[in-house]
């Protein structure tokens, strides 16, 4: 468990805090292949306004090599960044002067790509004579459903995207106790994966959800891993490994509608079912879904129904927060400057940094 640190708790309870003017904070977020600056502001016990969210996409750069390639996207961070924090600053109509702090990604991620931004922000930060803050990529996602809210509310958290499978008992921003993860493949991971032994573009995961659409999802009884066993972990590998058994016995025209879909209906049952079970055990009456994944329609209508069945609130990150973005880093910072924290300057990255 991490306890919340300092002034945090009553700073979102609308309480007091060592700077509880508004503040104008600058993120960037560069753990990967995508390039984002933004600026939000915010107050204490405020809604927190996004003035500003720049993205730099990748994905058609590392499309031809099926997968990123570290070299690449550190190349085009470096790129892109600069032109991406003046078109932040115009959209949001403020001077690099006013802002009170500056933050960026500091893992989990590539090295390489992490070294971009956080260098750019701690020099800004430096110069400016403002605070930095290090960010958790991880706590981006998990606080990125409430950013339009006034506070985070206790709940259990599923972060799944490309390199993550998370389960969390949240009490409060800070305040976060793992509930169970993934043992191998992360399920975007695995999305990738099928995707491309089925023959899709990259990413795969958006692919499969657009092929499964027309497909039959009782079509192949594809395994749900360790969905009975009394942890709350998570296994996609023998899931991944049962398709390509499949493709392999497969004659004729590749089903791949079919595929998909029961492939994909095999990992949001997995999802859903897991989460739920992390509710009821530990009596949270909400969940929060967010990451790249969670960006898939399929699975969103799964865990709304079963959330309204089991009569629990639902929060999804809305569309825009779900892939790699700033805002959600920045929304994460600013909790951490108005409850009187930062990161110092000679602070590392940490490719591996886990969350908890």
């Amino acid at each position: 468990m991490i306890a919340s640190r300092g002034f945090f708790s009553r700073v979102l309870a609308g309480g007091s805090a060592k700077n509880p003017r508004v503040a104008l904070l600058l993120a960037i977020e560069s753990s990967c292949d995508e390039t984002a600056v933004a600026i939000v502001r915010g107050e204490p016990g405020q809604r927190t306004e996004v003035l500003a969210s720049e993205i730099n996409s990748q994905i058609a750069l590392h499309r031809e090599h099926g997968g990123v390639v570290p070299e690449l996207a550190s190349r085009n961070h470096s790129l892109h960044l600069r032109g991406l924090v003046e078109m932040a600053l115009l959209d949001a109509g403020v001077r690099m002067a006013e802002i009170d702090a500056f933050a960026a990604t500091t893992g989990p991620g590539l090295a390489s790509s992490l070294l971009i931004g956080s260098t750019a922000a701690k020099g800004m930060a430096c110069a400016a004579k403002r605070p930095f803050l290090g960010i958790n990529h991880l706590e981006g996602h998990l606080l990125s459903p409430f950013l339009d809210q006034t506070s985070v509310p206790p709940h259990v958290a599923l972060i799944v995207s490309g390199g993550h499978t998370l389960l969390l008992d949240v009490d409060g921003p800070g305040c976060y106790r793992k509930l169970g993860g993934t043992r191998d493949d992360a399920a975007g991971e695995a999305y990738d994966k099928v995707g491309k032994m089925l023959g899709l573009a990259y990413p795969g995961g958006p692919e499969i959800e657009k092929a499964a659409r027309a497909g039959d999802p009782q079509a192949y009884d594809f395994p749900r891993s360790m969905l009975h066993e009394p942890h709350l972990d998570f296994s996609f590998s023998g899931l991944k490994t049962a398709v390509l058994y499949t493709l392999q016995k497969q004659t004729g025209e590749l089903p791949v509608a079919d595929l998909a879909a029961s492939f994909q209906q095999a990992v949001i049952e997995i999802l859903v079912r897991k989460t739920l079970r992390a509710a009821e055990l530990t009596g949270r009456r909400r969940v929060a879904l967010s990451g790249g994944v969670s960006l898939n329609q399929a699975l969103r209508a799964a865990f709304q129904q079963a959330a309204d069945r089991a009569g629990l609130e639902i929060s999804v990150a809305t569309p825009a927060l779900c892939t790699d973005n700033a805002a959600m880093i920045a929304f994460a910072a600013l909790l951490r400057h108005l409850a009187g924290e930062s990161s110092p300057l000679d602070g590392d990255i940490h490719p591996n940094l886990p969350l908890v």
